[in-house]
């Protein structure tokens, strides 16, 4: 069993190469996020770029992974969750972010911040979350769940330190442990898990509960499409995701990643090929990205 300490702030997350998206569809980009809270029709947003709307639906969705409407709720997303934490009722908050109604946030932010804005505002209150703790190759390792996925996975030094992290992210939540921890869905998980780490094969492809602000989703979901062997630097990431002057905001994006490996933020380095930081330690990023054969690990 390899022994790793917990080290580096998450804030410390400091550069694959993907290919940044045109300056048309980033100019595009930038108009969502400052017109988040009007009607944006798909006509207006095309000639902004100059295409027609159906060859710009196209190509924004093949630049930033989701079409200009779900961008634009993400966005919205990020605002309500802001003026959430901010003290805002929650029918504040809908109309401050530019939703123009209550029915249209119910749905479309579900999705996104993995449960109703009211439980998120009160820290999970009525979220249900199970858990399991096993040993695997990155040592004492914690997986939980929600009904819509894996919304926690962490590696520590105790089961206890990683029960009490999963209690400080969901405060409120109704959280528990798998009844069945021997035999649940929950530990199939991580021993999966653990095969694809001792033994190098393939990442077991779960279904993910991801929750995040608009940029630090793209962030996670750019990371999914980084390959094992494949590193980036943050600034490399920040231009893949249309913020190329937003590399410290990209970096602590990597640093509040909650899914240890499954989105692999440990893929990403500073610009001098150094590691950067790392939520669960430098041993573990050097580790996995060693096994993955990558370039950079020092």
């Amino acid at each position: 069993m390899v022994h790793f300490s917990q080290s580096a702030s998450p804030d410390q997350e400091g550069d694959a190469q993907g290919a940044s998206p045109p300056p048309s569809l980033l100019r595009v980009a930038r108009y969502i996020e400052t017109h988040a809270h009007e009607r944006l029709s798909l006509e207006r947003l095309a000639k902004e770029a100059g295409l027609s709307p159906g060859r710009f639906q196209r190509h924004f969705k093949a630049a930033f992974g989701i079409s200009p409407k779900v961008y634009q709720d993400a966005v919205r997303l990020g605002a309500l969750k802001s003026a959430l934490k901010t003290g805002h009722t929650v029918t504040e908050a809908i109309f401050e972010a530019g939703f123009g109604s209550t029915s249209r946030v119910y749905g479309a932010s579900a999705r996104q911040l993995g449960m109703p804005p009211k439980v998120y505002r009160r820290g999970g209150e009525g979220e249900s979350i199970s858990y399991a703790c096993r040993e695997t190759a990155l040592g004492p390792t914690l997986m939980a769940a929600t009904d819509r996925g894996v919304c926690f996975l962490h590696f520590g030094d105790s089961p206890e330190a990683l029960r009490q992290a999963l209690f400080e992210e969901f405060p409120k939540a109704d959280i528990h442990r798998s009844e069945a921890e021997q035999d649940s869905e929950l530990t199939a998980w991580i021993v999966a898990l653990d095969r694809h780490l001792k033994q190098n094969g393939p990442c077991p492809e779960l279904p993910l509960d991801m929750r995040g602000t608009a940029l630090q989703m793209m962030v996670w979901r750019f990371l999914l499409g980084v390959k094992p062997g494949q590193v980036l630097s943050y600034s490399e990431l920040a231009s893949a995701v249309g913020r190329p002057r937003a590399v410290r905001a990209v970096a602590s994006a990597c640093g509040a990643n909650r899914i240890g490996v499954l989105v692999p933020c440990h893929r990403v380095l500073r610009s001098d090929g150094g590691l950067g930081g790392y939520r669960w330690g430098l041993d573990r990023k050097r580790w996995l990205l060693r096994r993955e054969g990558a370039e950079g690990a020092e």
